[in-house]
């Protein structure tokens, strides 16, 4: 399996990591985690929890432009190191981006999440370059 394939299962288990904290912040919330109405207990969230539920939701939803940037390296058959650092640099911004979010530095959280989105891009245009 390539890099960039490893890459994208590691984002994908992000996915699950980053829910970690957020049952935890549910737990803790007072009356303990509901299974019933899990939603509506996120919903109450406040402070850590729900930037912890922020980080999860931004997680999955910055997954399929991440996996759409890999298959179009893939399919196009681009490989190589360019192909390899975008990768492996956007896992690595989405691990900074999470601890950056559950620690609220907003900022730089925002500037982490650029990179991640510019690697996504350059991974879908690597064809192309």
């Amino acid at each position: 399996m390539s890099i960039p394939f490893w890459c994208l299962f590691a984002v994908a288990l992000l996915i699950y990591i980053a829910k970690i904290p957020v049952a935890k912040a549910m737990k803790e919330e007072g009356r303990g985690y509901d299974n019933h109405h899990p939603r509506a207990q996120q919903a109450r969230l406040t402070g850590f929890g729900a930037r912890a539920l922020a980080a999860h939701q931004n997680t999955i939803e910055a997954f399929p432009l991440f996996a759409a940037g890999v298959l179009v390296a893939h399919v196009t058959q681009t490989q190589g190191w360019f192909v390899e650092t975008l990768a492996l640099l956007f896992v690595v911004t989405r691990v900074l981006y999470l601890f950056l979010y559950w620690n609220d530095k907003a900022t730089l959280r925002s500037l982490v999440w650029g990179v991640g989105l510019l690697c996504c891009l350059l991974l879908m245009l690597s064809p192309a370059l």
